[in-house]
């Protein structure tokens, strides 16, 4: 018997097209966490779930289809990997633009096909609808590899505070898109990276190796919001050194260009999908033999009490106040 050769059945053949084969092996330390973290954790597989919805998460007249779902891809990596964790197993949820053309759809079948595959994650499963607006949505599952997880609530007074990479990029990609797209050729790194953002996957495992045991999640809403987060997660203050924020060189220069703040990005520009971790400084944060994560950069210092504070270069010290973006 054959199935019937419909639209549908044709198209999820194609995303299921060279899936990463489904491997046996179970999470070897069982542990649970229910919601609050980047993921939860359940009989040891780290849990979880983003959805990114066209002209709010992405577009395409903007992005290529292959952009739009590498985007989504490490939206959801980087959540297991700030848990220190590897990711191993997808369910993948996709509303097709009853406007796009087969060819986009076809594109857009093949980047999610390899994109879980090239990172060795089995997709086993999910669902296809169509609609007037786009629509990928993962559910994505993880573990760890000695049962060692990163949580917000690790952060203790007296750990210094890091964050992987530089800062600012997304925003002040996106930033050029919306305000100057003529320009966008002149920083043209930083429209790459908000439409499809290159991250160290691997950099929570790589953290566990190296002897981090404080707190960590992934900059996803902007550092001012995520350092709240964990402050408040961990019942710690914090406090962020201005002259050591790690703002990239490009968005240094695309604000000089343009006369602007490079703190607005660095501080509250979201889909960074850096982590934010602390550390207690009692060992080196790179052990011998451990490869080396790209960049790592210290910013400031946790303290007892609550809050975020910025001490600036110049005026003192003032509350830091999340600035997360808000879809409600």
């Amino acid at each position: 018997m054959k199935f019937p050769d419909l639209g549908e059945f044709r198209f999820v053949s194609k995303i299921l097209d060279g899936v990463a084969p489904l491997k046996s092996d179970s999470p070897a330390h069982r542990s649970w966490l229910s919601a609050g973290d980047d993921c939860a954790i359940f009989d040891g597989w780290l849990a979880t779930k983003d959805l990114s919805v066209e002209n709010t998460h992405f577009r395409l007249d903007w992005s290529s289809p292959e952009q739009a779902v590498e985007k989504h891809i490490v939206s959801n990596v980087s959540d297991v990997s700030s848990m220190g964790g590897r990711p191993c197993i997808a369910l993948f949820g996709l509303c097709v633009n009853k406007s796009w053309s087969k060819e986009t759809c076809d594109r857009i079948a093949k980047a999610v096909s390899q994109g879980f595959a090239r990172r060795g994650i089995t997709l086993i499963g999910g669902d296809t609808v169509s609609g007037d607006v786009g629509m990928f949505s993962t559910t994505l599952l993880g573990k760890t590899d000695d049962g060692t997880t990163l949580l917000r609530s690790g952060a203790k007074p007296g750990d210094r505070v890091f964050v992987t990479g530089t800062l600012g990029k997304s925003d002040a990609g996106l930033w050029l898109l919306m305000n100057h797209p003529e320009e966008a050729s002149r920083f043209q790194r930083l429209v790459d990276y908000h439409l499809s953002p290159q991250i160290c996957e691997d950099a929570g495992v790589q953290l566990v190796k190296q002897g981090v045991r404080g707190a960590c999640m992934d900059i996803s809403d902007g550092l001012s919001s995520e350092a709240n987060h964990l402050a408040l997660s961990s019942s710690v203050s914090i406090e962020i050194d201005e002259e050591k924020l790690p703002i990239d060189p490009d968005v240094i220069e695309m604000c000089d260009y343009f006369g602007l703040s490079p703190l607005k990005f660095a501080l509250n520009g979201g889909e960074e999908y850096q982590l934010l971790f602390t550390f207690d400084g009692s060992n080196s944060i790179y052990l011998k033999g451990t490869p080396k994560i790209a960049e790592i950069h210290e910013i400031g210092l946790v303290n007892s009490g609550c809050g975020v504070f910025f001490k600036k270069q110049v005026g003192g010290r003032i509350i830091l106040n999340a600035q997360a973006w808000s879809h409600l």
